[in-house]
């Protein structure tokens, strides 16, 4: 017997730390989280498995970032949930294909009962939307949360599908443990989910009943719950630090010694994968085309040369026939739901046999143009050798040409008539709403403006530079060119011109009265507020100019100011004079310009746009004067760290962001109370984010800048 324990001890997987924790001592404020904690693991196979509590609403979440995007949630009544003493263990059964496990520990308070409830095993889209409806404030007894869709297509089809919309729940009792599980497969019955909840039968009673469990404590002491995920989804396949980062900055990193920054190359690592680079965890562990992109853009000077080859191959493998770039995937269980919607219109036996298959999202606008940027940047990078672009391209060239010339197509008619009207615009909703299709995309991010600013001052200019470049390389490598290329050199010289569209100029005295009916529409304590900041800075006695977000479907400027003109000076050199007048907004303190001391640099300043857009960003704060964005301070201070006269901003910039504990962050926001300004998470935002992670190119560009010893 005593041999028999010792070979199951060697046999017993190890516990595991987390590979990725917030909020971590030393680095992060608890307080700035209000009870949310998280915590990341790599299961069997290097997948990231994300566990959250979040304590306002006793919601527990595990998310699966494998091939299929899954997700485990529960909440907990009556009691503070938190996590337990006993480090997770992984592991897996059945081979390569088989069922891969965490197990970990949660505790509750002794004392009095805690009940459990509300469910949900399915996709983490599926996850999201009942965050997004509120529904975690329902009763534990409530209906399940089922999309309708589903539902329809599960009638219609009858057993066994109606069976596979719910979770189903058993419990079984010893003398020792209770165990409560709950179990479901997609709805195609080709995957499967498990959850395993277990307590000591000595120290705690369970039932289960209307879907709820109730554990109640048979003293006052913590009652620990034993948890077991479980998941046959299939596996990505990770990418490790050297695949990713090139040595300089390896280099760089073993010798910082920072715990922030291993933080960072481990949250790199856990969303790169062969497949793809993920957005982030835990809300968009999936591929989106445009952070991507972005992404590789910031992290050039650090990243090695074959991830540039990662990003592009996804990219194009992704492309619809008319050759515009996904914006989104849409995986496993999303996958379904949007083939039930198809199925529910069009009822073709076809798409039954395969409810899994991938659906792309191609609506958005601005990663067409950003893509023929990040392939002209590869093909430029003399680090990579010309017979391994000529190899790359021979595999890649006809989809690649098949984005550019998309590309052209659309830039072609502001080429040929240069007014407004001719610029790229958003698609219309069929509510009338100009949908937001670049990064700003949330329902009012760009003001309801029909014509972005970073879309057509920013990326279709650079994206026909590049594709001029592109077709250079593929003549240069014996390949055949870019159709009609000479048109695009013709249109970039156009198309250069375009900020004239975006200008505004308002005197002193008009820029002053904005501000002030701003002033006067908030509540006291921010009022009074900004309106002692406006005192202690100053208020500018010369004209104020800045480019305004967007212009409305007539061409005309929406005089919303934002951070976007940092992409522009990350892509060009406009020269010093330009550059000066485009970083005058992110110098000038808020609500004048865009500057908080301690916090950073707001994503927008709607104070001299009409109380019709306060009111648009009041009511949707995610791209709004509340917040600051990871992505805007990076593509900030990159650009920045690259221009010698750019000291004084680059350190207020970086003073500022490291005052607000956030830096690591997807985005922040801020409260007012006792007439200061507090720093404050942003509830829904990623806590392991590729624009994020990113402020590892700027540790290392600024480090670069110290003068050696």
């Amino acid at each position: 017997m005593i041999l028999l324990a010792l070979l199951l001890a060697t046999q017993a997987p190890p516990p595991q730390a987390p590979y990725v924790a917030f909020p971590e001592p030393g680095l992060d404020d608890p307080a700035a989280y209000a009870g949310y904690t998280t915590r990341v693991y790599r299961d069997s196979r290097f997948n990231a498995v994300q566990i959250y509590i979040d304590a306002k609403t006793g919601r527990v979440v595990h998310v699966w970032a494998n091939a299929l995007d899954e997700s485990i949630g529960f909440t907990v009544r009556e009691a503070a949930v938190g996590f337990g003493a006993t480090e997770a263990t992984v592991g897996a059964t059945g081979g390569q294909g088989g069922r891969r496990w965490l197990r970990y520990a949660l505790k509750v308070p002794g004392g009095r009962s805690t009940r459990i409830g509300q469910f949900l095993l399915g996709s983490m889209r599926l996850e999201r939307d009942f965050g997004y409806a509120g529904r975690v404030r329902d009763s534990l007894d409530a209906p399940p949360f089922v999309v309708p869709e589903m539902r329809q297509l599960a009638r219609r089809l009858g057993a066994p599908y109606t069976a596979r919309l719910t979770p189903a729940l058993s419990v079984t009792r010893t003398a020792s443990r209770w165990t409560i599980r709950a179990t479901q497969p997609s709805l195609d019955g080709k995957n499967r989910l498990w959850l395993t909840l277990s307590g000591d039968a000595r120290r705690s009673r369970v039932r289960l009943a209307h879907r709820v469990v109730t554990i109640r404590p048979l003293g006052s002491q913590p009652v620990e719950l034993r948890v077991e995920i479980a998941t046959d989804g299939p596996a990505l396949h990770p990418l490790t630090r050297e695949a990713i980062f090139n040595p300089a900055f390896l280099r760089f990193a073993d010798s910082a010694k920072s715990p922030r920054i291993e933080r960072e190359i481990r949250g790199f690592e856990l969303l790169s994968s062969r497949e793809k680079l993920m957005a982030g965890l835990p809300n968009y562990a999936t591929y989106f085309g445009r952070d991507m992109l972005m992404t590789a853009l910031l992290m050039a000077p650090i990243w090695s040369d074959t991830m540039d080859e990662h990003v592009i191959a996804a990219a194009l493998a992704k492309l619809n026939p008319a050759g515009e770039v996904s914006h989104e995937e849409a995986l496993g269980g999303q996958a379904i739901r949007e083939n039930a919607a198809r199925y529910l219109q069009h009822p073709d036996p076809a798409i039954l046999r395969n409810l899994q298959a991938v659906r792309e999202n191609y609506f958005m606008v601005d990663d067409d143009f950003q893509f023929p940027v990040v392939a002209a940047r590869y093909l430029a990078n003399p680090a990579v050798p010309d017979s391994r672009k000529r190899q790359f391209l021979t595999r890649w060239r006809a989809p690649l040409v098949k984005n550019l010339s998309y590309v052209l197509s659309q830039a072609m008619p502001y080429a040929r008539e240069p007014v407004a009207t001719n610029l790229v615009g958003f698609h219309r909703d069929d509510d009338g709403w100009w949908h937001p299709g670049s990064w700003r995309d949330s329902r009012v991010g760009y003001a309801g403006g029909r014509f972005a600013f970073d879309v057509n001052v920013v990326w279709v200019p650079a994206a026909l530079r590049g594709i001029v470049a592109i077709d250079s390389t593929l003549r240069f490598l014996g390949l055949a060119g870019v159709p009609e290329a000479e048109n695009a050199a013709l249109a970039a010289a156009t198309w250069s011109r375009t900020s004239r569209h975006f200008e505004v100029a308002l005197a002193p005295a008009e820029a002053l009265g904005r501000v002030r009916a701003k002033l006067a529409s908030l509540p006291v304590a921010e009022r009074v507020h900004w309106e002692q900041a406006v005192i202690g800075a100053g208020f500018p006695t010369d004209t104020l100019r800045f480019l305004a977000v967007s212009l409305d479907s007539a061409g005309v400027p929406i005089p919303v100011m934002s951070t976007d003109p940092a992409m522009w000076l990350l892509l060009e050199n406009l020269g010093a004079e330009r550059e000066a007048q485009i970083l005058r907004p992110f110098r000038l303190p808020y609500p004048v310009g865009l500057f908080v001391d301690g916090l950073g640099p707001l994503t927008a300043n709607d104070a001299y746009a009409s109380p019709a857009v306060w009111q648009m960003f009041e009511h949707d704060l995610y791209h709004s004067p509340r917040v600051v964005w990871g992505r805007d301070v990076n593509t900030l201070l990159v650009s920045l760290a690259r221009r010698a006269s750019s000291t004084p901003i680059l350190d207020a910039v970086v003073n500022a962001v490291e005052k607000s504990g956030f830096r690591h962050a997807e985005l922040w926001s801020y409260e007012i109370a006792g007439g200061a300004l507090r720093p404050i998470r942003y509830g829904t935002g990623s806590d392991v984010q590729l624009w994020s992670l990113t402020d590892l190119a700027v540790q290392y560009l600024l480090n670069a800048r110290r003068p050696t010893q």
